[in-house]
């Protein structure tokens, strides 16, 4: 079982009271520098020639008090926003390619995360989205930037204090993989997992050759439990889908060795897996101790199978309150359930900001 949430809730006030959050309006690290795939994706997408888009209704008609579609996938805030919050900013890094990443916005960081990307490159190719390699090109011009607004001893301070999330695999399973017969008649889930996982390896070392010290890094959810794989690879069945699952957990087995295999290489860098798998596992299948109705359907539509494009304002049956779902649309968490997956995070990953 996960930890229930009054215990979530006493240990952030925990960290609020030890760490001195919000004392002198000051966060606990400089910045915030996200990269990945949907999970993550704050709009930049929005801004690239792709149907992966979520800057539409219903997406983001929770979103905070404006309740507009920002290009997030999720009803309102994701988990990452909410880890924002926790550690005391009171704003979110831009989505890099927005407006909004210019000038002083871009002192407490940068989203550059990216639907249908992840760490095998052909799988941002296939949808026309934003490859990790690409990600790191745009982190590059952004140290350039900062440079000049900043200065170059403040730069080199916010480069070097702040905390990195990735979060990747997802997209390169389900929406590439699975249903790629290039792929799944070639190698094993095992052997595409080893490929992924050197790619994981090789952004890491970029990452910290570039200055990155505190590194985060989410496991895979339980692929086989979203509710579109299930309706896709579930043969008819409403249960989690257990090759699926199987592969993820195989590959965070992996992803946990290699990370402190590089943790072990790297000097002074704090690498720290945050394990997504379990915390989501735990909703899915204890969804009423946690204050949820249903987990096998998403909100979104039938919530069998709409995301992005699938999911708008026209989708019949789109429930009315999305705290009762662990799932907003086929593949993503409902505002409520990212909440409590950020409080996990924030328990596992308190390395980085101490």
């Amino acid at each position: 079982m996960g930890i229930s949430k009054n215990v979530l809730g006493f240990f952030i006030v925990l960290v609020g009271m030890v760490f001195c959050v919000g004392v002198n309006g000051q966060p606990l690290v400089p910045a915030l520098f996200i990269f990945g795939d949907s999970v993550n994706d704050a709009g930049n997408n929005n801004h690239v020639s792709t149907i992966v888009k979520a800057n539409f209704p219903p997406y983001g008609r929770d979103f905070l008090r404006r309740h507009r579609a920002t290009g997030r996938f999720c009803n309102g805030r994701l988990a990452v926003d909410f880890t924002a919050e926790n550690i005391g900013f009171t704003s979110y890094p831009p989505a890099y390619l927005s407006k909004k990443a210019r000038g002083k916005n871009l002192l407490i960081g940068a989203n550059f995360a990216s639907a249908s990307s992840g760490f095998y490159e052909p799988t941002a190719k296939l949808y026309h989205t934003i490859p990790l390699s690409k990600q790191l090109e745009y982190y590059k011009e952004y140290q350039k930037r900062i440079v000049g607004i900043a200065g170059q001893a403040n730069a080199s301070s916010i480069i070097n204090g702040s905390v990195y999330f990735i979060s990747a695999g997802s997209s390169d399973f389900v929406q590439n993989y699975y249903i790629n017969p290039l792929l799944y008649k070639v190698y094993t889930p095992d052997q595409f997992s080893d490929i992924l996982i050197h790619s994981y390896s090789t952004f890491v070392q970029e990452l910290y050759g570039l200055g990155a010290r505190r590194i985060g890094v989410t496991t895979l959810p339980p692929l086989g439990c979203l509710p579109a794989t299930i309706t896709i690879f579930g043969s008819d069945s409403n249960e989690c889908v257990a090759k699926l699952n199987k592969a993820a957990i195989s590959f965070n087995k992996k992803l946990n060795v290699t990370s402190q295999s590089l943790q072990n290489k790297l000097s002074n860098l704090t690498l720290v897996v945050l394990d997504v798998y379990q915390p989501l596992y735990d909703l899915v299948t204890n969804t009423s101790n946690y204050g949820f109705a249903e987990a096998r359907k998403a909100c979104c539509g039938t919530g069998l199978i709409e995301t992005s494009i699938l999911c708008d304002a026209k989708s019949p049956g789109t429930c009315a309150n999305a705290t009762e779902y662990v799932f907003w649309d086929g593949f993503h968490p409902t505002e409520a359930a990212n909440n409590l997956l950020s409080n996990n995070l924030l328990i596992s990953g308190i390395a980085l900001i101490s």
